[in-house]
C-alpha cells in the first residue's frame, strides 16, 4: 500500500505538477485553503504534508500554513510537515522550525530535492510509528515495567502471582534497577490499587526524624510538637507503603517495624493506646541484606518478615535485550513531557547504547535520553547528540572546542559563499534546511550580515563600471 502525502497550496498549478510527478509512489491529497486541508488531514493521516504558508493570495501577510503547521502538529506531533515558500525571510523559517516543521523549502521546488526530503519524511514517521506501538505493548499492562527479555517476562508473572496476596515482598538490585516501579506495578495490581502508595526512602531521612515520619507524633506536654502528626504507615492504611534503602534502617526502629509486622498495630510518639493498621509493606535494598544479618547490622527476624516473596532485579547490562525498547519509551515520554517533536533513534545510537556498560543502570539510561531531548532538536539522535564521543586524551583537551570551532568555520563559509542564501548553502554542506537552521541559531549566526555584504559587492561592482 503506497504511503499517503498531503499537499497543501493556493496554486492550482504547483499542486497539478506535483501530483503528477509523485502519484507514481504515494496515494496524493491536495488542498488549497485551511479548512479544505484540515478536513483531509483528520480524516486520511497522512505521515507526510508538504504546506505552503501564505494560502490566502490577496494578502501576502495573513501566513495561514503557519496556523495550519500548529494545528497539524497538535493532532499528531509524528506528521513530518515540509514547508514550501515563495519567500526567502529566514525569520519565518525559524518560526516554523521552532513550531515542528520537518523541513523549510524555498521555491522554486526541484523535485529531486523535494522527493529526498518527502522519502526522508515518510522513512521517519515509520520509526516513530514503530516505536511507538512497541511502546504500547512493551509494558502489557505493567506500567513502567519495560521490556522483552526472559528477566522480565518472568518479573510480569511474579507481579501477577503475589499481587492478590498482601504478604510482605522483598525487591533486591542495584541502584537504578528500577525497584520502585516493581512496587507500584505490584500495588496497581492489587486489591489495593485505589488506596495510597506511599515512598519512604530510609537513607534520605535523618535518624532522628525517620521514626514519627513513619510512625507519627502526637501533640503532648512531653511532646515537642503541638499538633498531630500522622505516620506515612497510618497514611498508607488500606494501601500499600514502600520502603526503599530499607538496609538503611536503626536498629531500633527495625524492632518497631518488625512489631508492625507481626501485631499489625503502630503507637504514635506519645500516644496511647496502640492503633491497628491495614499496610502492606513492599520493601527494596540494593544491599546484600543476608550478609548484613550475619554481620549483625540487620536483624535476622525482620529479614524473614519481609522476605516472605522475594525478587531480584537483574541490571540492565545482563539484559541488554532490553536497552533499545527502554530508551524508545524514555525518548518518547519526554518528547511529550517537553513539547517537543517525537524523535527516533539512529542505528549508530543503538549500537552505542547496547555497547555502554550502563553502571547506573536504567536510571543513567533515562537522565542520558531526558539530557539529549532537552539539549536537541534533531528528529533523529545521532551517537553525539547523546555524548558517545571518545573521550578526549590529556592532549586533547580542546578537542570538543575544536571541533565547534570547525563546524562553525564551514557554516560560515559556506553562507558567505553563497551570500546567505540557506538553501545553497545547505545544500553545498550535504545537510537538510532544518539542520543549517539549527547551527544557526545555535552559533548565533547573523543572516542578515552575509547579505548586506553581498549588496554592498554589488553596489560597489556598479560604481566602478560607471566610473
Amino acid at each position: 500500500m503506497k504511503p499517503k502525502i498531503l499537499l497543501v497550496d493556493d496554486e492550482e498549478v504547483i499542486l497539478k505538477h506535483l501530483r503528477s510527478a509523485l502519484v507514481s509512489e504515494y496515494s496524493v491529497f491536495t488542498a488549497s485553503i485551511e479548512g479544505d486541508a484540515m478536513s483531509i488531514y483528520e480524516k486520511e493521516r497522512p505521515p507526510v504534508v508538504t504546506l505552503d504558508l501564505t494560502l490566502n493570495p490577496p494578502d501576502a501577510t495573513d501566513l495561514g500554513g503557519m496556523r495550519l503547521l500548529e494545528q497539524i502538529l497538535s493532532e499528531d506531533p509524528s506528521t513530518r510537515v515540509i514547508v514550501l515558500t515563495g519567500h526567502n525571510d529566514d525569520s519565518t523559517a525559524l518560526r516554523a522550525i521552532r513550531l515542528g516543521a520537518f523541513d523549510y523549502y524555498t521555491k522554486p521546488v526541484r523535485l529531486d530535492e523535494l522527493k529526498v526530503m518527502i522519502n526522508r519524511g515518510v522513512h521517519l514517521h515509520r520509526l516513530l510509528h514503530k516505536a511507538q506501538q512497541v511502546n504500547q505493548t512493551l509494558g502489557n499492562g505493567f506500567p513502567g515495567i519495560v521490556g522483552t527479555s526472559a528477566a522480565m517476562k518472568e518479573l510480569r508473572r511474579t507481579i501477577d502471582r503475589i499481587a492478590a496476596s498482601d504478604a510482605s515482598v522483598l525487591i533486591r538490585g542495584e541502584s537504578g534497577t528500577g525497584k520502585e516501579f516493581v512496587a507500584h506495578a505490584i500495588h496497581l495490581k492489587s486489591r489495593r490499587k485505589a488506596n495510597p502508595f506511599i515512598v519512604v526512602n530510609c537513607a534520605a531521612i535523618p535518624e532522628n526524624l525517620l521514626e514519627g515520619e513513619l510512625f507519627g507524633r502526637d501533640a503532648g506536654p512531653f511532646i515537642a510538637v503541638h499538633t498531630k502528626q500522622r505516620g506515612k504507615l497510618e497514611l498508607a492504611h488500606t494501601g500499600t507503603l514502600f520502603l526503599d534503602e530499607i538496609g538503611e534502617l536503626a536498629p531500633s526502629l527495625q524492632v518497631k517495624l518488625l512489631r508492625f509486622l507481626r501485631d499489625r498495630k503502630i503507637e504514635r510518639l506519645g500516644a496511647i493506646p496502640p492503633m491497628t493498621i491495614d499496610t502492606r509493606i513492599i520493601a527494596a535494598s540494593n544491599r546484600d541484606l543476608k550478609r548484613d544479618v550475619e554481620n549483625h547490622v540487620f536483624r535476622e527476624d525482620l529479614y524473614y518478615s519481609l522476605n516472605v516473596v522475594a525478587i531480584d532485579l537483574p541490571p540492565l547490562r545482563e539484559r541488554k535485550e532490553d536497552v533499545v525498547p527502554l530508551a524508545q519509551y524514555f525518548l518518547q515520554k519526554f518528547c511529550q513531557e517537553y513539547g517537543k517533536p517525537p524523535m527516533a533513534l539512529s542505528a549508530e545510537v543503538e549500537g552505542a547504547l547496547l555497547a555502554h556498560p550502563w553502571p547506573g543502570n536504567i536510571r543513567e539510561l533515562e537522565n542520558l535520553i531526558s539530557r539529549s531531548v532537552v539539549l536537541n532538536s534533531t528528529a533523529v539522535l545521532e551517537p553525539g547528540d547523546l555524548g558517545f564521543v571518545p573521550e578526549p586524551s590529556a592532549t586533547d583537551v580542546n578537542l570538543k572546542f575544536a571541533k565547534k570551532a570547525i563546524e562553525m568555520d564551514f557554516v560560515n563559509k559556506a553562507l558567505s559563499r553563497n551570500h546567505g542564501v540557506v538553501s545553497r548553502a545547505a545544500r553545498e554542506l550535504g545537510i537538510s534546511r532544518v539542520n543549517l537552521y539549527e547551527l544557526i541559531e545555535k552559533y548565533n549566526i547573523r543572516l542578515q550580515e552575509f547579505k548586506m555584504l553581498r549588496a554592498t559587492e554589488k553596489s560597489q561592482n556598479k560604481t566602478r563600471e560607471v566610473s
